[in-house]
């Protein structure tokens, strides 16, 4: 009975009585080059066209056993690989700059996909598995649900404002992401803060609107460039810099350092 091969890896089964006396040699093949190259086999493949299949031979090392491939480039432009079609895992390193997408071909050798591809980013490495005829991926893009992590994540990899916006479920406003040092906000809406210092705020008072009275009544000095009015003491003292030039108390009587003119314009 003559030699068959296995679908998946296309190992070498020895029919019964065959190979007397070279029986080694083909068992040798198998353990030490086939079933090895699955397993932890790393293979580099150049691809030259747009659709390259993966060699896959009977009984002989090739590329399509390997466990691990590595692709290289001249195609300058996106491509496909083809494995042939039967159930495999590889992990694929996609060393180029280009987009490559793997696929199971509808028969050994040829460039035209059985099923879903899965695509390879430029740089990535990717375990992908097949099923014969559609690819899968069990990259992280693939993950569901909460993601926990024992430690600090050293590197979350490069994304915009508006990437991680997207990713939020819970934000307000838009634009650039901010942090405590420093930050430009445009036109933001405070609300009611708990606290506001304004040591440097700039501006006509046009565009200071006072809230009600009660509000206003909490404030206990105005300061604008040349005058204030300061609550002290139970009255309001107005200022010229540092000096009181005249003072109201809660009766309504003014006191003023200099001549008060009654109906006159102001």
């Amino acid at each position: 009975m003559a030699s068959t091969y296995s679908p998946s890896l296309r190992i070498e089964l020895i029919g019964a009585g065959e190979q007397a006396g070279t029986w080694n040699t083909t068992t040798n093949t198998n353990l030490g080059t086939l079933i090895e190259a699955s397993i932890a086999g790393y293979v580099s493949v150049s691809v030259t066209s747009a659709n390259q299949a993966f060699t896959a031979l009977d009984g002989a090392a090739d590329q399509a056993r390997n466990a691990v491939i590595a692709l290289t480039t001249t195609t300058v432009a996106a491509f496909a690989v083809y494995a042939p079609p039967q159930e495999k895992t590889y992990i694929i390193h996609n060393t180029t700059a280009f987009t490559a997408t793997i696929f199971n071909s509808t028969v050994i050798g040829n460039t035209t996909a059985a099923g879903v591809g899965i695509a390879v980013p430029a740089g990535g490495k990717v375990l992908v598995f097949s099923d014969g005829t559609n690819f899968y991926s069990t990259s992280a893009a693939d993950l569901t649900g909460a993601v926990t992590s024992v430690g600090s994540v050293t590197s979350l990899g490069s994304f915009t404002s508006a990437q991680l916006l997207g990713a939020l479920t819970d934000e307000t406003g838009t634009g650039a992401n901010v942090f405590a040092t420093s930050p430009t906000l445009v036109t933001p809406a405070l609300g009611t803060p708990s606290a506001l210092v304004g040591t440097n705020i700039t501006g006509t008072a046009a565009g200071l609107t006072a809230g009600n009275a009660t509000t206003a009544a909490a404030a206990t000095t105005l300061v604008t460039t040349g005058f204030s009015i300061v609550e002290s003491g139970g009255k309001l003292l107005f200022k010229s810099g540092a000096t009181t030039i005249a003072s109201m108390d809660s009766s309504g009587n003014l006191i003023a350092l200099a001549d008060i003119t009654a109906g006159g314009t102001p």
